[in-house]
This record gives structure tokens, C-alpha cells and sequence, in this order.
């Protein structure tokens, strides 16, 4: 199995070694393979993960907290989705539509904390868009003003 070292992790991810180790203290990652020299070996899944969690941290602006339960929510999914494909042909309908519930539950969570940012960030848009409107509404004012009076 290919490895990378913290190095390489951190360039590919756009973070610092600092901030992966950090994630990893926290638990948004978990904690690597160690070479015999008791260096972080991470995998392509841990790199992955990394990414997951960049991208959440800047495209929706997630606090720390907010990861931890989007991650935690997507590693359940993900596990839910493997047990999932793994057991379905052994599975009565009703226990595959029990674990469909689970799935599902995992994802509401997901989509629940993503609403929640999409809301605020729309509150503060219709904040600044009253303000600019005010802004330009003023702007008028002054011009009128500025145009009868005298030179």
C-alpha cells in the first residue's frame, strides 16, 4: 500500500504539519500508520479525509466543532454504506430498510449542518444588500443636493 509522508500530506492538502497533527490531537483524523522509525505514515484514504476536511473548512466556513460532527457523520455514512453493499443479499427487507433509516440519518445531519451555514451566510448577504441599498439611496441624496447647490 503507498504511503506519504507528513510532508507530502500537508503539500498536497494545502495545509501545515502543525494543522494535521493538530487535526489528528482533536480526532477529525485519525491517527496514522508509524514507520519502524515512528514516522506518520498517512494513505490515500487519510489524504482524502484531509481534503473532506478542507473543503468543508473553506467552501462552508465550518468552526472546529462543526467539523468534528460533519466528519464523525460522514465516517458513519461511510461505514453504513460498506456494511451496507457487504450484507444486503443476507439482509430481510426489513432490517435493509432499518439500516437505510441509519443512512439516512447520517446524511440529515450532514445536510442539517450545511443549512444552517447556507442560512447564515444568506441572513448576512440580505445584511449587506439592505446596507448597500441604503448606501446608494444616500449617495442620491448628496447628489441632488451637490447639484443645486452653489459653485
Amino acid at each position: 500500500m503507498l504511503t506519504y509522508k507528513i510532508d507530502e500530506v500537508a503539500k498536497q492538502c494545502g495545509l501545515t504539519k502543525r494543522t494535521i497533527r493538530y487535526y489528528e490531537e482533536i480526532g477529525l483524523l485519525p491517527s496514522p500508520q508509524r514507520s519502524e522509525g515512528n514516522m506518520r505514515l498517512y494513505t490515500q484514504e487519510d489524504v482524502d479525509l484531509l481534503k473532506k476536511i478542507v473543503s468543508a473548512k473553506e467552501v462552508l466556513g465550518f468552526s472546529l466543532q462543526e467539523l468534528q460532527r460533519y466528519i464523525s457523520a460522514a465516517e458513519i455514512l461511510k461505514g453504513q454504506r460498506e456494511e451496507y453493499r457487504e450484507r444486503t443479499d443476507n439482509l430481510l427487507p426489513a432490517e435493509r430498510r432499518e439500516m437505510l433509516e441509519d443512512m439516512e440519518a447520517a446524511l440529515n445531519e450532514q445536510l442539517e449542518l450545511m443549512e444552517g451555514k447556507i442560512n447564515s451566510i444568506r441572513m448576512l448577504q440580505t445584511e449587506l444588500e439592505e446596507l448597500r441599498v441604503r448606501v446608494r439611496e444616500r449617495k442620491i441624496l448628496l447628489d441632488k443636493e451637490l447639484g443645486s447647490a452653489p459653485s
